[in-house]
């Protein structure tokens, strides 16, 4: 069994962390070693545009002895990039591939992707699916040519994979996808028996906590989830990834977020 202890500490940050040179100081200096670099919105992008400036991005992390472990791909607006969307599904697959791109250049092992984006009625889920789907397995054969692992996020609300029925159509369809599974998206069904019915195919997490009412992205120990439970899932399952927290920017400390993971892991 894989013991949690193997699991590095890692935070997903944004391009405003990423160039600020003070903060990256701050991070290694309570051990964070490793990053997930997230471009949630295209918006974020133009800012800083990873597929021209990732030996930049790489240099700046390296620098501090920090390493980029993974990419989140940016997820919207929904009206320019959603994968369940046929207008948008072009714009989706160009932009993305073009970032996997630049994050096989720094060796950047895993990309996080969300299957669509929202609000979607009840009636459209079937067509949104099959979109998704079929757009999720293109980029995912694409990553894969790259050496690069595709993880599909579990998603809240009205947004594709909000229950375990859809993330694991999703699973059938592609055998190579993986999962990225999110603490805090479970709305509409236990968390705990979610990640029960993927966790041999989840390959990174992002963790914090929530109220069940909506996604909140706190820190672990603040809301409703039972971390034991869900750490003993995850190493019944051998999960092997890194424990990445994904929280709401600036509202805990470095040294708060590591003493959440000390407390935790070991």
């Amino acid at each position: 069994m894989t013991k949690r202890t193997n699991w590095p500490i890692t935070l997903s940050i944004k391009e405003g962390t990423l160039t600020n040179e003070q903060k990256l100081i701050e991070l290694a200096a309570v051990g964070i070693h490793q990053v997930e670099l997230s471009f949630g919105w295209t918006a974020q992008l133009k800012k800083f545009d990873f597929r021209t400036r990732y030996n930049e991005a790489f240099s700046l992390a390296e620098k501090h002895g920090i390493k980029i472990t993974s990419l989140h791909l940016p997820f919207g607006g929904f009206e320019e990039i959603d994968p369940s969307r046929p207008e948008t599904i072009d714009a989706f697959l160009q932009l993305q591939k073009e970032l996997l791109v630049a994050a096989k250049a720094i060796n950047i092992p895993i990309a996080v992707v969300h299957p669509s984006g929202e609000p979607y009625t009840e009636e459209e889920r079937p067509e949104r699916m099959r979109y998704a789907v079929s757009t999720i397995r293109t980029l995912c054969d694409y990553a894969k040519s790259l050496g690069i692992e595709l993880a599909l996020e579990n998603l809240p609300r009205t947004c594709l994979c909000r229950g375990k029925d859809e993330m694991l159509e999703f699973l059938r369809e592609i055998p190579d996808l993986k999962v990225c599974y999110d603490m805090n998206h479970c709305l509409n069904e236990d968390n705990l028996e979610y990640l029960k019915a993927v966790a041999n195919r989840v390959i990174t997490i992002h963790a914090s906590d929530y109220d069940g009412i909506d996604e909140r992205h706190w820190l672990p120990g603040k809301g409703i989830n039972n971390w034991e439970a869900i750490i003993s899932t995850l190493e019944e399952a051998n999960y092997s990834g890194r424990f990445v927290f994904e929280l709401v920017d600036d509202a805990d400390t470095f040294a708060e977020i590591r003493a959440c993971y000390d407390k935790l892991i070991n």
